[in-house]
């Protein structure tokens, strides 16, 4: 039995390479993703809070397996040839993108609401106050969350 990994030794350290690099991608692109559909989930306009609801919640009810392969079998029979490496990357990015847009939405909103007011009443832009007041105390409440949840 181990003569097969002694025997496959560098194929399995190459596929341990791949699989490396496409979860770093796909983390990457899915916090960009995450953090722009949670910024549509709170927004003051109903239309995009409601496009930025519709995809979280389709997204994360659909399987990663199911998202993947679309991408692997769908796309490149109808849209444009891409390779497997490609295609795990783009499903795992999509559907972990779903979760975090929720972990996101519900560390902004879980900042207290006289930060933002009183933010906005020292003559910041709402921009400027997500970016300087609310983020920072948002992602701090994320991780204090994450390294709660994951230590029990």
């Amino acid at each position: 039995m181990f003569s097969v990994l002694f025997d496959n030794w560098g194929t399995l350290i190459n596929g341990l390479g791949y699989t490396v690099w496409c979860s770093i991608l796909a983390l990457i692109g899915s916090c960009v993703i995450g953090t722009v559909f949670a910024l549509m989930e709170i927004s003051a306009h109903k239309v995009v809070r409601v496009i930025g609801r519709v995809y979280v919640e389709v997204v994360r009810n659909i399987p990663l397996l199911v998202i993947t392969m679309f991408f692997y079998v769908v796309i490149p029979k109808y849209v444009m040839a891409i390779d497997g490496f490609t295609a795990g990357t783009i499903g795992l990015t999509i559907y972990t993108s779903a979760f975090i847009a929720e972990t996101v939405r519900a560390g902004i909103e879980s900042v207290p609401v006289g930060q933002m007011e009183g933010a906005r009443s020292n003559g910041l832009s709402y921009l400027q106050a997500m970016t300087h007041i609310i983020f920072p105390q948002a992602v701090k409440i994320i991780i204090h969350r994450w390294v709660i949840n994951s230590s029990t």
